[in-house]
């Protein structure tokens, strides 16, 4: 039978088949060939002797958290504490890009910020938007459940930005467990630890400790480049443009008129390390 798996404990696999769950465990062979199953995968398995005997190709994997076939990511950020960090927001999306993930910015305690603090942020979360990112807040439950039918959807952001708490919000039932942010270091504590694929408004939602792999080990600097998705909107004269010290270079004309915003192209030159090439 093709099931998915949903949870992994110690060697146990939870596959999950309609409504049923079974708890199997892999074929030999899988350890051989180091094959690693992960949270999300669609499985072929012996529901009799509980078995997995065979992984189906894979839409896209993750190793830190293990999970696999993820539609959509919700990114949790919070505007404080833990402050808002752009810096973060854009490894994240850089990340989903690359995965071929469809992000989501979801924004966390807009109530604790004052509306005249509030409005430089406004012009940023817009220009999100404009480059095409959904931009919800962490209220809008109706519109957040609408978004997770027929997807699989991750939760993943800042720790201590709300991850837990809006998945209790959304089902009331799960309880999970939350963490306090640290005021000397401004950040929550881990309280995720095993990855869960659940049934949640007619689509499946994961909850993990979050993406630690945030240094794009692996890819290149030109893929780096392409996940940023609004650099495409400027053409430059030249073949394969890092964007970076070519002073006909469309992009940073677009950025030296503050039609791409600063940050981001500061956040880009770091992720492909090549900070030294920057000229205000």
């Amino acid at each position: 039978m093709k099931g998915q798996i949903v949870k992994i404990h110690s060697d146990l696999h939870y596959v999950q088949y309609e409504q049923q769950l079974y708890p199997c465990k892999c074929r030999g062979v899988f350890r051989k060939e180091k094959i690693l199953p992960l949270v999300g995968d669609f499985v072929e398995f012996d529901c009799n002797k509980c078995v997995i005997e065979k992984i189906y190709p894979r839409k896209n994997e993750f190793f830190r958290p293990k999970v696999s076939n993820i539609d959509q990511a919700f990114i949790i950020t919070s505007l404080v504490s833990p402050m808002f960090s752009l810096n973060l927001l854009d490894k994240l999306l850089v990340l989903m890009e690359l995965h071929s993930v469809c992000p989501i910015i979801c924004i966390t305690k807009r109530d604790l910020v004052p509306e005249e603090d509030f409005q430089e942020i406004e012009k940023i979360l817009d220009y999100y938007k404009k480059i095409g990112y959904t931009v919800i807040y962490n209220t809008e439950l109706d519109k957040i459940k609408e978004l997770l039918k027929d997807k699989t959807s991750v939760f993943t952001g800042q720790t201590g930005a709300g991850k837990s708490t809006l998945l209790n919000k959304l089902n009331p039932d799960w309880k999970l467990e939350t963490g306090e942010v640290s005021i000397a270091l401004g950040r929550g504590r881990h309280t995720t630890r095993v990855v869960t694929l659940y049934d949640f408004f007619g689509g499946k939602v994961m909850d993990t400790p979050g993406f630690s792999a945030l240094d794009f080990t692996g890819y290149s600097k030109e893929e780096i480049r392409d996940a940023f998705v609004e650099f495409s909107r400027y053409p430059c004269p030249f073949k394969d443009c890092l964007h970076t010290k070519e002073k006909e270079c469309e992009v940073k004309k677009a950025v030296s008129s503050n039609n791409i915003i600063e940050s981001r192209y500061l956040n880009y030159l770091s992720f492909i390390g090549e900070d030294d090439f920057y000229e205000n």
